[in-house]
């Protein structure tokens, strides 16, 4: 069989990746054999739940989902209520790549705070509590983050638990989106506990797909009374597996031995070299600091499709001649040099 699919490496997304060489062993290793449908009654379920404990408490409880988007959006809609509002960054992926399925899903809505780092601060949040209590207008519930956020920056420890403080002291919950929260806590060099149980997050979209994942991502409740009922409103939001076993494993792999540490580690320390070496290149220059696994750089106009021929990426800002290059688990130097190289040539 030709798939007729031999891409060269690019920095497009870190979705384009592919597995993990570890997580793919693990799904031919799980392929053996019978198991029960839907995690129930499946030991691998009950490991897997440990598995979240030890790295978030034992009073939270996960649930695994296909994908990013159903995460996001069950996780809002679990706590929300249709006359309220989750309150996020103009430029959240709950906001702007979800399709509208939030608004859809929950009945809700999204108030947006225009953002030049896509972080918001609690100062920022709180013109919308002079709705709370008058009937005309939606009711603010939810604060939304995403940690590294779309534009490539990290939330401090101190900037999370001050924006979770802030929603507990007014009534509101703190959800994060985690799609790239491995890359976060390798950034900073805390632990997942760290960033999200002791800073006071309540629901966490924790992503893995972007990490060397296949498919597959996890809802955590920090406290499982706030998760009564999700199993309902997952199995309605047609994301319960009925072979289940296949998502358990790839997140069982992926918290062994710390392979998500491993991962973000490569693509954090690839992105801050590719920054490094585009500051270096005359005519071009970095846009934001590199913080993560993403780069922000500004590229001569002429430059940039042809460069997409060779190593295809997006444009971030095309007004501004923005790009944004993400680099992956299994980015390499070479990736990075022949990057290099090719602006060089082409510029």
């Amino acid at each position: 069989m030709n798939f007729n699919a031999n891409y060269r490496k690019g920095f497009a997304s870190d979705n384009w990746s592919g597995v993990s060489p570890e997580v793919m062993l693990a799904l031919q290793q799980i392929n053996q054999g019978h198991h029960p449908s839907y995690g129930e009654n499946d030991p691998l379920m009950e490991q897997a739940q440990q598995a979240f404990r030890d790295v978030f408490g034992s009073e939270s409880q996960t649930f695994f989902v296909y994908n990013g988007t159903a995460a996001n959006v069950l996780a809002v809609q679990q706590l929300l209520r249709s006359w309220q509002a989750v309150v996020a960054p103009h430029s959240a992926h709950l906001n702007e790549d979800e399709g509208g399925a939030p608004e859809k899903f929950t009945g809700g809505k999204i108030l947006t705070v225009h953002t030049e780092n896509g972080k918001i601060l609690p100062e920022q949040v709180e013109p919308f509590l002079n709705s709370i209590g008058f009937q005309h207008h939606v009711q603010p519930k939810l604060i939304s983050i995403s940690q590294t956020t779309e534009m490539g920056t990290v939330y401090s420890l101190q900037e999370i638990k001050a924006l979770a403080d802030f929603a507990h002291k007014n009534d509101m919950y703190l959800h994060m989106d985690g799609a790239r929260i491995s890359n976060a806590v390798v950034a900073l060099g805390c632990s997942f506990r760290e960033m999200v149980k002791d800073t006071g997050v309540d629901v966490l979209s924790f992503g893995g797909t972007k990490n060397g994942l296949m498919f597959g991502e996890a809802v955590v409740f920090l406290n499982k009374e706030l998760a009564a009922g999700f199993e309902y409103s997952r199995k309605q939001g047609m994301q319960l597996a009925s072979k289940m076993r296949f998502i358990i494993v790839q997140f069982l792999a992926y918290l062994e031995n710390d392979l998500w540490k491993r991962n973000a580690l490569n693509a954090n320390i690839m992105a801050k070299l590719l920054g490094e070496k585009i500051a270096g290149v005359d005519g071009l220059h970095l846009s934001r600091a590199v913080e993560a696994n993403g780069v922000f750089a500004i590229l001569p106009k002429d430059l940039i499709p042809k460069l997409q021929k060779e190593y295809f990426f997006h444009i971030w800002n095309e007004s501004q001649n923005e790009v944004r290059l993400m680099c992956s688990f299994d980015t390499t130097l070479e990736d990075v040099e022949g990057f290099i190289a090719a602006a060089e040539r082409l510029k």
